[in-house]
């Protein structure tokens, strides 16, 4: 079996410290993925970086649906910590709810320079530019973050219901990176709905590639092993913004990769797996692995499947051609919703 790039490629996996980020628009299922991995190499810790609860991350595990916009996705392995760092924007209402919803508090540690959304920046989110022309989702991270630069916003410090949830986060990824136990960091939307890469002014309020995933945690870059970029098996967007070969309504559903976001609960808008964006995004994160989610979208026939010799000849050709294009190795495939629904290459490439 032909394997790309054919030499020179090594995958750590155990004892690591992994980068997870989305590359393409969101919405890849970074979730499933991240918490895969949490269970898998039983991390640690998750600790999430990005914007803040504009972004959600479904985990569906034994039989539980859960909905995140502010906890890590690692939740799912009750015996790792959950924090989140210090480039995060936190709304304290959504995170409280999280938090008594699956009893989570005891593991969980937020570093007290979050900023914190207001319910002005929710105002302000859900009217005029933003959400007419961008269309954000509402939520309040581009004015938060906005007054976050003019120095004039909150921290997460200052709201006394989280005080005793308060920890210096970068300290303590680092210790557990120094003492070699697994660290897995969570990125949060997409590479091109980065402030900086995406089709500017239709993009989120800061960069959400890994090496901002990895300084809004603390953490440097000679600490990181893996970097893996997640991507659908085909692309969705929600808002405003180019989507090329943007599939009409009725052929999204025709093909039934009709999605409804997390968070907005919009339809999301969606087009063929893109080859050219997925290139650019390896180069913008550095990946060093890929992961396709929704495999058994695109191919039914593959849905369930565990191990890479069972998926069709069509399904193998399709992730063949993306090993091709990128020169990065697709270790992870998501073939259902659930957890472990997941087809775990990373053996083979070490």
């Amino acid at each position: 079996m032909d394997k790309y790039p054919p030499s020179g490629c090594r995958v750590t996996s155990k004892m690591a410290v992994n980068v997870v980020v989305g590359g393409f628009f969101g919405d890849e299922g970074k979730g499933k993925i991240i918490s895969y991995l949490a269970l898998k190499d039983e991390v640690a810790a998750t600790v999430r970086g990005g914007v803040g609860p504009n972004a959600g991350h479904t985990v569906i595990y034994e039989g539980k649906s859960y909905k995140l916009r502010m906890l890590p996705s690692g939740l799912v392995n009750e015996y790792s910590r959950l924090m989140i760092g210090p480039g995060v924007l936190v709304n304290p209402t959504v995170l409280l709810d999280e938090v008594n919803r699956y009893g989570v508090g005891s593991r969980l540690t937020v570093d007290p320079r979050c900023a914190v959304i207001e319910q002005k920046h929710v105002a302000s989110d859900s009217q005029g530019h933003l959400k007419e022309k961008v269309g954000t989702t509402g939520t309040g991270t581009g004015p938060a973050n906005s007054d976050r630069v003019l120095r004039v916003g909150r921290q997460i410090k200052d709201v006394e219901e989280m005080s005793k949830f308060l920890g210096d986060v970068p300290f303590e990824v680092n210790q557990i990176v120094d003492a070699g136990q697994p660290l897995l960091v969570e990125g949060t939307q997409g590479t091109f709905l980065s402030l900086y890469f995406g089709g500017y002014p239709y993009v989120t309020s800061k960069d959400v590639c890994a090496s901002a995933t990895c300084s809004d945690v603390g953490l440097g870059p000679r600490k990181v092993d893996e970097v893996i970029v997640v991507f659908k098996a085909y692309v969705t967007r929600v808002g405003g913004g180019p989507l090329k070969g943007e599939l009409s309504e009725e052929e999204t559903a025709r093909r039934g990769w009709r999605e409804v976001g997390t968070v907005t609960g919009r339809s999301r808008r969606a087009a063929p797996f893109d080859f050219d964006l997925a290139k650019r995004a390896v180069m913008l994160n550095s990946a060093s692995q890929i992961s396709v989610t929704k495999l058994d979208v695109v191919f039914p026939e593959c849905a369930g499947v565990k191990q890479y010799e069972d998926l069709s000849g069509e399904a193998k050709k399709f992730i063949s051609g993306i090993e091709k294009e990128t020169g990065v190795p697709v270790t992870l495939i998501g073939t259902g919703a659930e957890v472990f629904d997941t087809i775990d290459r990373r053996e083979e490439f070490e």
